[in-house]
């Protein structure tokens, strides 16, 4: 999918054993090739019959840009999942789920997980324009009222995801929001949520390198203590995570990386 200058990718991968065991939530760890980094990436959908698990990203980073120049039939160096604990899905009554930028494909398998368990499902899809809108057809299909949000205001609501959230909220009934997307908004939602005494789940996109939880790169405080998004999440309490922390951290190969994709452009 070309949105303009930027480069959304679906990648759809034959993985029998990863697509039958892969529940809502979780995540696989990707290598490209032998001499490139592990990544993360959350399973989008999972398709048991056909042994396919698909994953959405955007080019945004060294990795993410070699896989999105896959073709079909190329192989991956390595895929290892299904990763992270699967989505604690209970009878909550009415549900929110918040997502922002690529985070909206990280909320659809969670909004059929709650839509078929007999959940009343609203979603609020945010994006900074229409062009960089995803699945919104998808999620129609899986919840009850779905709401879009552009920062430029060129479809839908105009506005952020978190002034529709108070909107919702103040109408009052949910028994959980669930967010997941880039960290500030999700920050804003538990403090949001907060006001209103609503449990709130996030899902955090923390960076990780071994996905096994050897190497800490992952580590995030949550309630004081030092937890690994990788093998005890990536699904946290929102209200109980320290967020400068979080934002900090994922901060720290932003220059080594912008490096890396330089060398490549000039090579």
């Amino acid at each position: 999918m070309d949105k303009g200058d930027v480069r959304i990718v679906r990648l759809d991968i034959l993985s029998p054993v990863i697509a039958a065991k892969a529940k809502a939530g979780q995540f696989v760890a990707i290598m490209a090739d032998e001499k490139g980094e592990r990544i993360p990436l959350t399973i989008v959908d999972s398709n048991a019959q056909k042994g396919i698990v698909s994953i959405i990203f955007q080019e945004v980073g060294f990795t993410t840009k070699i896989l999105g120049q896959l073709k079909p039939h190329d192989k991956l160096y390595s895929l290892s999942g299904p990763l992270g604990h699967a989505t604690e899905v209970s009878d909550y009554g009415k549900v929110i789920l918040v997502g922002g930028g690529l985070g909206v494909a990280e909320i659809y398998p969670v909004a059929k997980a709650f839509k078929e368990r007999g959940n009343n499902v609203t979603a609020v899809l945010g994006a900074k324009s229409k062009d960089l809108l995803i699945l919104e057809n998808e999620l129609k299909q899986v919840s009850d009222q779905v709401y879009c949000l552009t920062d430029d205001g060129s479809y839908g609501e105009r506005g952020f995801t978190t002034d529709k959230l108070k909107v919702l909220l103040k109408e009052g009934g949910y028994g959980l929001v669930y967010t997941v997307g880039p960290i500030p908004m999700m920050r804003k939602v538990s403090e949001i949520t907060g006001s209103f005494g609503v449990r709130t789940i996030a899902s955090l996109n923390a960076l990780m390198v071994d996905a096994t939880g050897m190497c800490g790169c992952c580590r995030v405080t949550v309630a004081g203590e030092v937890k690994f998004s990788c093998v005890d999440g990536p699904e946290f309490d929102a209200q109980k995570v320290d967020w400068d922390q979080l934002q900090t951290r994922n901060r720290m190969y932003l220059c080594s990386e912008q490096h890396i994709c330089k060398l490549k452009n000039q090579a």
